[in-house]
């Protein structure tokens, strides 16, 4: 590293450059489930967020995750790392890192690689597309080259559904109220299949939607990282992660209309239950199944909190037939640590009778482990195979330890 001399006068000389090599000899990854991909020692002050997966045309991977934390840029500057693999997720290589986005989610739409997020930290609303598998990207300089939203705006790698001949996808911005979770007011994205996505006049942005903390008895706390679903009956809506205090385990379901422009909710009837509702989670809909499906942080029967959003060291599977009533179906991930382990952020998709998921993780590493369960030191990846056989009795842990009667639940 290099020392700024300024205008030093002293009798003692400062050396200019200072070489350090870093010991990674501590550093012991064989406990870590699944495959990792990435690692961020915890004294970087930089941690692991957002992570993402998406299979290209050719059948190689590619994930990606930011950097958030005291350590990072993320307030000015987005940095997202990349990785692929070419042989379905059994070892992964570094691609060139992306500056300049935050949150993103991966999608593949006709052939190309695409990548739409913040710039930054409650940033613009932007997308880039990458045409050689995620080497190279388009740069977002203006509304014909990927700046969609010039405005302050929050999501998470969310999924991009393609319904109606159009692409959508759900967003918020932080426009709202005076503090975390009251602040975001939700709105829905979309755009025609056809259509150049890089253009920002081509994109329909419905009306922002804010919460109330009247609703539910005076307890919502807010809205956050949506998912873009149809139902059963065709309707767009948008589930979104919901805080609701004490409990956890409800979504808010916001209806958007037909052509994209109007969102509407009531809080009488679009509060529903599910699984791991309050953190981030991504549904998506299998048409050979006909059930919708999830990987959520669900808590315990055994675990009493106030604070169920923090409780992430539980990683389950979860299915619905109508968006509504949901069944955990198996344990995937759990650590008996709530504090510094956790299974977070699952972004996911199907792969023939399997799930691939990536995963930012807190878990040990030889020098210390994760900062706390939030603030993860890795990225994972994991599949579930033949995803749709799966049973309480195939669970990683025993249910009856997380208090679960496997007769009774559903």
């Amino acid at each position: 590293m290099t020392i700024p001399q300024d205008n030093w006068a002293g009798s003692t000389l400062l050396a200019p450059e200072m070489w350090a090599k870093i010991d990674t000899s501590w550093i012991d990854l064989s406990k870590v489930p699944g495959v990792v991909i990435d690692h961020q020692p915890a004294w970087s002050a930089m941690y692991i967020g957002s992570p993402s997966i998406a299979i290209l045309p050719n059948g190689d991977y590619v994930a990606s995750h930011d950097l958030f934390g005291g350590g990072s840029t993320f307030n000015e500057m987005g940095q997202t790392r990349l990785f692929t693999s070419s042989d379905r997720g059994k070892t992964w290589s570094r691609l060139p890192d992306l500056l300049g986005k935050f949150w993103g989610t991966l999608f593949v739409h006709r052939g190309n690689l695409y990548i739409i997020g913040a710039r930054h930290r409650f940033g613009d609303t932007v997308i880039r597309r990458s045409t050689d598998g995620g080497r190279t990207w388009t740069d977002p300089v203006d509304g014909k080259s990927g700046l969609i939203l010039h405005d302050r705006t929050h999501c998470a790698p969310q999924p991009v559904m393609i319904h109606n001949g159009r692409l959508w996808r759900a967003m918020e911005d932080v426009n709202g109220g005076n503090r975390w979770g009251r602040w975001f007011r939700t709105f829905m994205m979309s755009v025609p299949v056809d259509a150049d996505l890089l253009d920002a006049s081509n994109w329909t942005i419905s009306n922002r939607l804010a919460s109330d903390q009247k609703w539910a008895d005076g307890r919502f706390n807010g809205w956050l990282e949506g998912n873009a679903v149809a139902t059963p009956d065709g309707e767009v809506v948008n589930l979104l992660r919901t805080e609701i205090s004490p409990e956890g385990g409800h979504v808010s379901r916001v209806h958007i209309s037909a052509d994209g422009k109007t969102a509407t909710f009531d809080p009488e009837k679009d509060i529903l239950d599910m699984p791991g509702g309050n953190k981030k989670f991504t549904i998506r809909f299998d048409p050979v199944s006909k059930h919708y499906w999830s990987l959520t942080n669900w808590v315990p029967p055994n675990i009493t909190t106030h604070n169920p959003g923090g409780v992430r060291n539980t990683l389950v599977l979860i299915c619905s037939k109508d968006l509504i009533h949901w069944t955990v179906r198996t344990v995937v991930l759990h650590h008996e640590d709530r504090n510094c382990h956790g299974f977070q952020y699952v972004d996911w998709v199907f792969d023939g009778d399997d799930i691939i998921a990536v995963s930012r993780t807190g878990y040990d590493d030889g020098i210390g482990g994760a900062h706390s369960a939030h603030d993860a030191n890795l990225m994972t990846f994991h599949r579930v195979s033949n995803f749709r056989n799966l049973s309480w009795a195939d669970s990683v842990v025993d249910p009856a330890s997380l208090g679960v009667d496997v007769k009774t639940a559903q």
